[in-house]
């Protein structure tokens, strides 16, 4: 990971997990508590080496219907209030059951990805992350995919309300990041790029490289459609092969970036293969990114991710450390107090390592490839389909 200089900070406070969606359901904000305790015991957040912890605002609804229609709005909020089904907006599912307080623990999160906007734009951080935010699924008119407002949508928003005039957004969520698309399907001045499972396997079904933005826009929207039982060495080959070059050709003001780490082999909900070090990588790989064609101004958000205990705080304490500047070793022990606090709340037996103790390489795009495999058919077919409306050569490196 390249060295970065310039104040740094991650937009925390603990009422942010009050997005919870209630026992059983899969996006448990234990993960989050479980991050940050994580971070904060290996000196990645506070303390003199640590990130600077922003206080989180709560969005006031002017905010939210930057993105999200009236509609949507009062139907949470009456939701939340009587904790009873909307199924018109697609509440009192399996998906998005309905909790007390719903339309303020939503507000909650988008006002943090907004502040982390904020402290980017405004020079008062170089990078800064929400790992409550990501929620990439939420439509204007309708929740979706455990998602009740799309925070990614309205700090996109904000930023090109501030005059920003090109955004990039990287998606590396298992899901494809389907509402950040659709909402920005027509503007050029944001490029969306996705990787994730094939939606002929996964929820939500979209993202297929044929998808590529609205008129005016075409090539705005990029897919990367893996299939299932993509590792490691794979997906970075896909990340390699796409993104930089289109990155480097878009030249963006800011880039926003999605880190779900629901890739991840041992994860409840898919069918991909990373393991930590993987996506310790591609963190890695997105801070050095911003910092080249950005000027390092570099928003990271969380996402999905169901694996509470062994993956996402290590996947995301490596990703604070990669927003921090300074990279944690991999072999990093994990700390007693750590430890010992996951056993008592779960009776779980906690990682000891921030290392799953593999080294991931891949083969570079540039040595060719194979039309014979799953996975370099839907890069090359992604690279046909976009990278010409970026004035890219498909076959050149």
């Amino acid at each position: 990971m390249l060295a970065s200089s310039g104040p740094s900070s991650v937009v925390f406070d603990a009422r942010l997990t009050e997005y919870d969606f209630g026992a059983g359901h899969p996006m448990s904000p234990v993960r989050v508590d479980l991050t940050m305790r994580l971070a904060q015991g290996l000196g990645v957040v506070g303390g003199p080496q640590g990130l600077r912890t922003v206080p989180a605002p709560v969005a006031d609804d002017d905010l939210l219907a930057t993105v999200h229609e009236a509609s949507l709005l009062e139907a949470v909020q009456d939701a939340g209030r009587h904790v009873r089904p909307r199924l018109d907006v697609g509440l009192g599912t399996e998906d998005n059951p309905v909790f007390a307080g719903m339309h303020e623990a939503g507000a909650h999160v988008v006002g943090a990805t907004v502040e982390a906007c904020r402290q980017v734009w405004s020079g008062e951080s170089l990078h800064s992350a929400n790992i409550t935010g990501g929620l990439h699924h939420a439509m204007p008119d309708r929740v979706s995919g455990f998602c009740v407002y799309n925070d990614i949508a309205v700090g996109i928003r904000w930023l090109l309300d501030q005059g920003v005039e090109r955004v990039a957004y990287v998606d590396i969520d298992v899901h494809h990041g389907d509402g950040v698309e659709k909402i920005f399907w027509d503007d050029p001045r944001v490029l969306t790029v996705s990787l994730h499972e094939t939606g002929q396997i996964l929820f939500p079904g979209t993202g297929s490289a044929q998808d590529l933005g609205g008129p005016g826009a075409e090539g705005s929207a990029v897919n990367v459609a893996l299939p299932p039982g993509t590792s490691d060495a794979g997906w970075l080959r896909a990340f390699h092969a796409v993104v930089p070059p289109l990155l480097r050709e878009f030249s963006p003001q800011v880039l926003v970036t999605q880190h779900g780490c629901d890739s991840h082999a041992d994860d409840p909900l898919a069918h991909l293969m990373l393991s930590v070090d993987g996506q310790r990588m591609a963190h890695h790989a997105l801070h050095d990114l911003a910092h080249e064609v950005a000027d390092g101004r570099w928003v990271a958000l969380g996402g999905g991710g169901y694996e509470l205990v062994s993956v996402v705080p290590r996947s995301w304490t490596h990703l604070l450390a990669a927003v921090r500047g300074t990279p944690l070793d991999p072999d990093t022990a994990t700390p007693d107090a750590w430890r010992e606090h996951v056993q008592r709340l779960l009776g779980q037996v906690a990682p000891r390592r921030m290392t799953d103790g593999v080294t991931p390489t891949y083969q570079d795009w540039s040595e060719g490839y194979d039309p014979d495999t799953w996975l370099d058919r839907a890069v090359q077919a992604t690279r046909v389909a976009a990278f010409p409306l970026h004035g890219l050569d498909p076959q050149a490196w």
